[in-house]
């Protein structure tokens, strides 16, 4: 267990609209720096490609790297939380749209896949599964999400359509729930600085192991460090596959669900087209709330989804190995393996 200590003096602690004050909070690229960004784009990988092609390491235009590496900064030693405004999706289209994106993330860092197949670009939409299909999952679905990290260092949304109502996005330091809890509730803290169970998602048929164990909140070398998905742990402890929580992890979960849903520490948003949001997974969560889609299908929610393992990425502690496959300071990690692929 790691050992109770404060990080109120990191950058990465804000509380409620704390954020939208942060000079490296939003970010509006200039119409040069668009026109050179939609340029790149066209000028690199298949445009009729399922997917954009890798990065191959071609340097954006100067002007642009900057914006890049003020990014990658305020992620990982900043608010931990950055917004792109005003790129011209609608006018570009979903193709151009998509290359744009890619292009953009692939040089903040590398992407990693989000699914068995390998996909690297997610289509976050409600794909009308049912419940009990094998492909369901929160981010294919109108319901609304809770607080929660995903499997990356960073993780970037671009919202191409807006939902008729709804899906705002809701994000929280994690780093401020960690000193809210040390000084308030500092038993829940030491609960959740230990290892929990998550059962292996539904989709995730390329990883062997049935369950791995994992704090909210470790520490490695002075890193902080938080990874929470609850609805992986309520899983765990509902199967016979993995330990069952005790009572008290159960009121600490709780604990920390219901912090995170104080309107003093989180911070609501609604993306419009054309913003790209990047957030760090280690120092934030984020959720989503219900929506309602417009009737034509054209005019219904649509985000892109990448998953970035980062190049100045932090180390994490060891039992993140199983999850993420390295823990190293700057290593290439996270994403699910594909189906197939040897561990």
């Amino acid at each position: 267990m790691m050992d109770v200590r404060s990080y109120a003096a990191s950058r990465a602690v804000w509380r409620g609209t704390e954020l939208f004050e942060r000079p490296e909070w939003s970010i509006t690229l200039t119409d040069s720096e668009l026109h050179a960004l939609e340029g790149f784009a066209r000028d690199s990988g298949d445009p009729d490609a399922t997917e954009p092609s890798a990065p191959d390491g071609e340097p954006l235009p100067s002007n642009l790297m900057a914006r890049v590496v003020a990014a990658r900064a305020a992620l990982e030693t900043g608010s931990g939380a950055v917004l792109l405004r005003g790129l011209p999706f609608a006018r570009w289209g979903e193709s151009l749209s998509t290359r744009v994106f890619w292009a953009l993330a692939g040089h903040l860092g590398t992407p990693v896949s989000q699914s068995p197949q390998g996909e690297r670009v997610f289509h976050v939409r409600d794909h009308g599964y049912a419940a009990d299909d094998p492909r369901f999952r929160g981010p294919a679905s109108r319901k609304r999400l809770s607080f929660h990290t995903d499997r990356c260092d960073v993780i970037a949304f671009a919202c191409l359509h807006q939902a008729q109502d709804g899906g705002d996005n809701f994000i929280v330091s994690s780093v401020a729930l960690y000193e809210e809890l040390r000084t308030r509730q500092p038993d829940v803290l030491k609960r959740l600085c230990q290892p929990l169970p998550y059962l292996r998602h539904t989709v995730d048929t390329g990883n062997a192991l049935p369950y791995c164990l994992l704090p909210v909140f470790s520490e490695r070398d002075g890193h902080f460090a938080a990874h929470f998905l609850r609805v992986l742990i309520d899983r765990a402890d509902r199967s016979p596959d993995a330990p069952t929580l005790t009572p008290l992890q159960r009121d600490a979960l709780d604990a920390l669900e219901t912090l995170a849903e104080d309107p003093a520490l989180h911070v609501r948003l609604r993306l419009a087209p054309g913003d790209v949001l990047l957030l760090n997974n280690w120092t934030t969560l984020h959720r989503r709330s219900a929506f309602t889609d417009a009737p034509v299908p054209r005019e219904r929610r649509h985000l892109l989804r990448i998953w970035l393992s980062m190049p100045d990425s932090r180390p994490i502690a060891a039992c993140f190995e199983d999850h993420f496959g390295a823990t190293a300071a700057g290593a290439l990690r996270g994403g699910m393996r594909p189906a197939g692929q040897p561990a």
